[in-house]
């Protein structure tokens, strides 16, 4: 095992009588893609909203970077934070700004730098995601695949060393999800920041993925490489997998 960037222990949580998560252990490596899947309303989001601090376990610790986040205070919150980049489902964009300001939005809110060194990160990021030539339109102009892509230089525009994605190819077609997809594994292996996906496009995750985790039951029931988990003979995932046609997609030595 490598070093872990976010490490999260007999996480539990519960909503009025309902289990959500109900003891997840799970270590994330520094400088990995980690796809969390699971089916729909497994908890996935919930858990994704644990590790940024938006919600509160009822009982159980995460670690980020060596720091314990589920007893601090809203503005040492705020801090941890600072080290994370999200991609939301719906991108997330502000209508009535162009794609270009929308990625230059965190700098122009956070930072202080002068507008030289904002306009050189943000056309970087654009050209990254294949929309510097696009930076002047809205997001009413553009398609939802490159909605994702504005979306995921926004998330990078402040350097972060970790991105979570929250179903980063929902609602496109399969051909767009496959080049969100490769995007996703492109920019990571550029820049080697930590990448987190939940997902339940299990065909182009596993495209991607270093790490996979599948959530059931409140709990992590598999980890491992995406060969590891295609070869399981776990009868929970097996069913997963085979609904997913992840069988279809043979070796993964293409990917790396």
């Amino acid at each position: 095992m490598g070093d872990i960037v976010i490490r999260i222990v007999d996480l539990k949580k519960s909503f009025e009588n309902q289990k959500v998560l109900d003891g997840i252990n799970l270590e994330i490596e520094r400088g990995k893609i980690t796809v969390i899947i699971g089916k729909s309303g497994s908890g996935k989001s919930v858990l994704l909203k644990h590790i940024i601090g938006l919600m509160k376990p009822d009982s159980g610790e995460i670690w980020v970077d060596g720091k314990e986040i589920t007893r601090l205070k809203e503005s040492e919150l705020n801090e941890v934070r600072t080290s994370f980049g999200m991609l939301f489902q719906e991108a997330a964009l502000f209508d009535s700004m162009s794609i270009w300001e929308n990625v230059a939005f965190p700098l122009l809110e956070r930072t202080k730098m002068k507008k030289e060194e904002i306009k050189r990160i943000v056309d970087e990021r654009l050209e990254e995601v294949g929309l510097l030539e696009h930076g002047d339109k809205l997001p009413s102009e553009v398609s939802g695949g490159m909605k994702k892509r504005a979306g995921l230089a926004r998330a990078l525009v402040l350097d972060p060393p970790i991105v979570l994605f929250d179903e980063p190819t929902s609602a496109l077609d399969p051909v767009m999800a496959l080049t969100i997809s490769d995007l996703i594994r492109e920019t990571q292996r550029k820049l080697k920041k930590t990448y987190v996906v939940i997902s339940h496009d299990i065909i182009g995750m596993f495209r991607i993925a270093d790490r996979v985790a599948m959530l059931s039951g409140g709990k992590i029931i598999a980890y491992g490489t995406p060969e590891e988990i295609a070869s399981s003979k776990d009868p929970e995932v097996l069913e997963f997998l085979e609904a997913s046609r992840i069988k279809e997609i043979g070796g993964q030595d293409e990917k790396k």
